[in-house]
């Protein structure tokens, strides 16, 4: 093997790196192709999580809730939600203080891929709009909705392959032209030649035995954190450079997400899509109220999602039966670590145990339905082909908790850096002002929106004054991660071009949400599969 130059190294086997090399494969049948995984089978403790340091432990989930190593990479614990990107996300806003470095032209040239994109993660039609769906068009969440500054159009699918390592391990197999070896870290790279070409990489497996790897491409595909960690210990690839690029390691995003209000809507409750809906094709669809470019950009807030949600599970005060037997199984040990992975059952159950006679009496009260109900539920969660994705529960008051998902400001103080070492990843994650305070601003917008036209009012859970505190407190990320090698025009911006390819070579590229120089308010996984989608048609037209 290390006698061979391959024609393409993809680092990485999350959906990035393994729709790179799909896509590229069946475009270039006659190549070879390198798929290089650090993670094993069953890999669980592995040296490269243990060395990493998170400075703010009340934002950011620890390294094993965010990432995870072997194939598929984090895909093995991802829930299928896709989201598109939206248009506000790609212009400058002082509100994301010149942190906007990529453009509407490029966002137009991406959703080109769209229609392949949907067809990997097997989420129907790459439409993300309710009226451009024949079945949906016209339709409201509620009795009495209508959309002004706010949209209820906007939606999210839902993918068939949660588990993409899963879906495509056989496919990748079976290709002759790809190569797929397990067990190895990306660590240094050969110096670029003059011309900015990269021969070689040198490759570490658990051991710390050494294999140098030759290709003619190389796609560094390993996720934020790991690609982001190769590149802070491979500066040299930037030597045809005047400086290393200042944005490397900066800028790094995630999401504000949490429940602070209720909506209590005045029509008929059973006509409120409280739920999912389902399309032609049996793909689960979900609505998301979201704000209008226009009205962003003039007030100059971040892009955010509010969707329909339950109460707090951990809070009998909801009484109902099937939430709190939900509850009870995901606190209980074994049992709750095989229905959701640790930050979605974190998000779910708060890490608190407590009411417990109180979520036994609810339980009680409502039998047989608080138990047949979650049968069902896990039933259509966990035995079906396309799994239901999540559990939304009809509310004869027509009142239902809020789910918040918010942009981030691209922030230069919240980095990824090395220790003096080389090994160790320091992440410092904050939350600004801005993050929290456009928050509060797009709750009092709906709530102001839904009570002009009567269709509806928000019931906010806090004090106005403890708004702030308690949005900050109960924000905790790391998961969606973007920013830190960002797309931009010039090496004084950004870290990689409008193609992805690093400045400073011709032949290295990076293809992970870490390019997102804004977060948006959608998770990045789906938008990235089109930005992977794109790269393999790049490599094969240049």
């Amino acid at each position: 093997m290390e006698d061979k130059v391959f024609n393409l190294c993809v680092i990485g086997t999350g959906p990035a790196g393994i729709i790179t090399a799909l896509e590229y494969a069946k475009l270039n049948p006659a190549k070879s192709i390198l798929l290089v995984e650090f993670g094993k089978k069953d890999t669980v403790k592995n040296i490269l999580d243990d060395s990493i340091e998170i400075t703010n432990t009340a934002n950011h989930h620890p390294p094993y809730e965010c990432t995870n190593k072997g194939f598929g990479g984090t895909g093995l614990t991802w829930g299928g939600r896709c989201v598109m990107y939206d248009e506000v996300d790609f212009i400058d806003r002082p509100v994301v203080k010149n942190g906007c470095t990529w453009d509407v032209n490029l966002f137009n040239e991406v959703k080109v891929y769209l229609e392949k994109t949907a067809a990997y993660f097997e989420c129907g039609d790459a439409k993300f709009n309710l009226n451009d769906i024949d079945e949906f068009k016209d339709t409201h969440v509620a009795e009495g909705f209508k959309e002004n500054t706010v949209t209820d159009k906007v939606i999210e699918r839902w993918s068939m392959p949660t588990r993409f390592g899963a879906r495509y391990i056989d496919e990748i197999n079976a290709l002759p032209n790809v190569t797929l070896l397990e067990g190895f870290e990306a660590k240094t790279f050969t110096d670029p030649d003059d011309e900015g070409n990269v021969q070689a990489l040198q490759i570490r497996d658990w051991n710390g035995n050494v294999k140098t790897i030759q290709a003619e491409k190389f796609v560094i595909s390993a996720g934020t954190q790991e690609s982001t960690r190769i590149l802070l210990r491979n500066k040299n690839l930037f030597r045809l450079l005047d400086n290393v690029p200042d944005a490397l390691g900066k800028y790094y995003q995630g999401h504000l997400s949490g429940k602070i209000a209720s909506v209590v809507f005045n029509g008929d409750p059973k006509k409120t899509d409280y739920g999912f809906l389902r399309d032609k094709d049996g793909v689960y669809l979900r609505r998301r109220f979201q704000f209008t470019t226009d009205f962003l950009v003039k007030n100059n807030l971040l892009n955010t999602a509010i969707w329909l949600d339950n109460p707090l599970y951990h809070n009998p005060k909801h009484k109902s039966g099937a939430m709190s037997f939900m509850y009870m199984a995901m606190i209980t040990p074994i049992i709750g670590k095989k229905l959701a992975p640790p930050a979605i059952a974190d998000s779910i159950t708060k890490g608190k145990v407590e009411g417990i006679g109180s979520h036994v009496f609810n339980i009680i009260k409502d039998l047989p339905f608080s138990i047949i109900k979650p049968v069902s539920i896990f039933y259509k969660r966990y035995l079906l082909k396309r799994k239901l994705p999540g559990v939304f529960l009809y509310s004869p008051q027509n009142k239902y908790a809020l789910h918040f998902h918010s942009e981030q400001v691209p922030f230069d103080k919240n980095t990824m850096t090395l220790s003096p070492d080389g090994e160790k990843l320091i992440i410092d994650y904050s939350l600004t002002d801005d993050d929290i305070n456009s928050v509060i601003a797009l709750h009092k917008e709906l709530d102001r929106s839904l009570q002009a036209t009567g269709a509806g009012r928000l019931e906010f859970w806090f004090p106005e004054k403890e708004l702030y505190s308690e949005i900050k407190k109960m924000s905790r990320d790391g998961i969606h991660q973007s920013g830190t090698t960002r797309i931009a025009n010039n090496e004084h911006e950004g870290v990689v071009n409008r193609d992805l390819k690093l400045f400073g070579t011709k032949n290295v590229y990076v293809c992970s949400s870490s390019v997102f120089p804004t977060s948006g308010q959608a998770n990045p996984t789906f938008f990235l599969g089109a930005f992977a989608t794109r790269l393999a048609h790049h490599l094969t037209q240049n």
